[in-house]
């Protein structure tokens, strides 16, 4: 049988593209084990399905000072230790990573092993944990025809962000019962990412008692997030975070107001999901969600606010605007080219494999 590692870690958008591969991989008769952080995310989300997890140590990769810069490269170096110790074990046939600080002593130590790397990178321009690993990679994925750029030429490849492809096939009936919804009046899903955004909460929270007058909200708010005074407000429903039950959230809302990760923006494209984007800010990040966000405005498949503009009345205002021209956002996604990324990163992991066996 053939074996397949797969890593990447740190937050959902570096496991849920993963998930997406596990079918089709298992279709082909592939083997599947993980790596990923000793109790990150991607523990809980890669054991749901029922795929055998080990946990390395992971130090996170910063471009600011910090104390635990001085601390965190021996918790890689560990973390490389404990990769080849698996990997020799394992002897798996490829890795393919999607990213995440996790990832780089997983690289590396397969990279010792000669074990052929596949990589995705789902956002506009390379993460510094993808910049180091690159140099290592048979073939990078990747979202945005923009990204080729940074790309080592013959290496690159436009896939797309895969999707799992249960969220195409979500039950309104379903989501509309799980929040206690009417299904004669618009909804409105709130995703402020994993790890919520305390920006974003704060805003919808005080728009509240107009937006309810228009619209119902269902808002994923991140995981100790919850406002509990809010708790039986009719029309509003929260959540900390939703796995299974995502794919009738989508199938019921009318529009989404999301953070612009990739793999978030990506699903919701594929979903033909009118939006409004609020990337996190550069102050907060390196910039990735604000550069994913320009491009998907820019095809017109999205309204972005920056989050600096992130206020009551203009949340307010920008959601009746989306509302009101839904239809444009719709036509200009439906009318993208799109392709079949589960399909064509498994077809890449496949033939990298054999041509591993045929060169040995």
């Amino acid at each position: 049988m053939k074996k397949i590692l797969l890593t990447g870690g740190g937050t959902a958008g570096h496991v849920t593209p993963n998930i997406a591969l596990i079918p089709s991989l298992r279709e082909m008769g592939y083997e599947i084990q993980y790596i990923g952080t000793y109790n990150g995310i991607e523990k809980r989300l890669i054991e749901e399905q029922g795929i055998p997890y080990t946990g390395i140590s992971s130090g996170k990769l910063r471009r600011y000072m910090s104390a635990k810069n001085f601390s965190d490269p021996f918790r890689v170096i560990k973390g490389y230790g404990e990769a080849k110790k698996f990997i020799k074990s394992y002897k798996p046939d490829i890795v393919f990573s999607k990213g995440g600080f996790v990832s780089v002593p997983v690289i590396l130590a397969a990279k010792k092993y000669k074990i052929p790397i596949v990589i995705h990178e789902s956002d506009m321009t390379p993460g510094l944990a993808n910049k180091i690993s690159i140099p290592y990679a048979s073939y990078i994925c990747h979202n945005f025809p923009e990204t080729a750029q940074y790309l080592p030429e013959g290496k690159s490849i436009l896939t797309g962000s895969p999707i799992r492809k249960e969220l195409r096939h979500g039950n309104k009936i379903a989501g509309l019962d799980l929040c206690g919804f009417t299904a004669n009046k618009p909804i409105i899903m709130i995703v402020g990412g994993s790890l919520g955004s305390a920006a974003i909460n704060n805003a919808v929270r005080d728009a509240l008692p107009e937006l309810l007058k228009h619209f119902q909200i269902v808002h994923l708010c991140g995981k100790g997030k919850l406002d509990e005074k809010l708790t039986s407000t009719p029309g509003y429903k929260q959540f900390e975070y939703i796995e299974n039950e995502m794919k009738d959230l989508f199938a019921m809302v009318d529009l989404v107001v999301s953070r612009a990760g990739a793999n978030a923006i990506s699903e919701i494209q594929a979903l033909k999901k009118p939006n409004l984007l609020i990337p996190l800010s550069a102050a907060a990040s390196r910039g990735d969600q604000i550069l994913n966000a320009a491009s998907f405005e820019h095809q017109g498949f999205s309204m972005v606010m920056a989050e600096e503009n992130v206020t009551t009345k203009n949340l307010i205002d920008a959601i009746r605007d989306l509302y009101d021209n839904r239809q444009k956002y719709i036509d200009a996604m439906s009318e993208a080219p799109t392709s079949d990324a589960v399909k064509m990163i498994v077809e890449l992991i496949d033939k990298t494999v054999k041509n591993k066996s045929v060169n040995k």
